[in-house]
């Protein structure tokens, strides 16, 4: 369920990344070439960008498919930046919370991207769940899992834990409560990229010192692209990039 991309490198306008590739996000919105789960994504989609001298990302967000957004077209022509995370998205439940449910996800210099479903949403996170303060239930941005599994790698951020530990644990925990969950998480700062394969496709296009992407899928047929094993965590910085196998749980 979903497609979703993170970038850093070299300033470009958004929509040399996202709409002009021959297979881009944009066009991964109704024809995705290797998505397991779904084959339309088009139950909303955002764009979360960073602006020089600001760590606190802007978004832009939407109910409806990417194609039908003119004013989106006119925001990734003009819009240029070195760090980007996009998604779109295919429920799982359709209609539920619209525009508050679509990635990225934010609070203070992150973005957080789910693509996949929690197995037995609500009711098997609930275990999870009390270990997040009232205060952060009450404030969810919407009623679906991704919202509850941003929240928990928040809890985990904000108490000093690393974006790629942050993110492999809470995939490891999530998956010990729903087994039969797709995990793939993907989550930026502007200078760094986490991310985790579980359950669905995840790839990585890197130029050391100019440009790292990590996407769901290929945006065109660069040989350079390399896919990210099943059970993975990745972590990227400007010049580098590492993957950890991620341990299945134990009951």
């Amino acid at each position: 369920m979903c497609r979703h991309l993170a970038f850093l490198g070299e300033p470009q306008a958004l929509g040399a990344l996202l709409v002009e590739p021959a297979h881009s996000l944009f066009r991964q919105s109704w024809a995705p070439r290797r998505q397991r789960y779904g084959t339309v994504n088009a139950d909303g989609f955002g764009v979360g960008w960073y602006a020089d001298g600001d760590p606190v990302p802007a978004r832009y967000r939407r109910a409806g498919p990417i194609w039908a957004d003119q004013s989106f077209a006119d925001l990734a022509r003009v819009v240029r930046s070195g760090a980007v995370l996009a998604a779109v998205r295919d429920a799982t439940l359709a209609g539920a919370d619209g525009e508050a449910a679509a990635a990225p996800f934010a609070a203070g210099p992150w973005l957080f991207s789910h693509n996949g479903a929690v197995s037995g949403w609500p009711d098997s996170l609930a275990p999870v769940a009390t270990g997040l303060a009232p205060a952060d239930l009450l404030s969810l941005e919407a009623r679906c899992d991704s919202a509850l599994v941003w929240a928990l790698v928040l809890e985990r951020l904000r108490r000093g834990d690393e974006p790629a530990q942050a993110l492999g644990d809470i995939t490891v925990e999530v998956a010990r409560a729903a087994p039969a969950s797709r995990l793939n998480l993907l989550l930026t700062d502007g200078e760094t990229i986490a991310a985790t394969a579980w359950g669905d496709t995840l790839w990585y296009l890197a130029d050391p010192g100019r440009s790292t992407v990590v996407a769901s899928e290929p945006y065109d047929d660069d040989p350079r692209w390399r896919e990210v094993p099943d059970r993975t965590l990745l972590a990227a910085g400007a010049n580098d990039i590492l993957l950890t196998p991620l341990k299945e749980p134990t009951a």
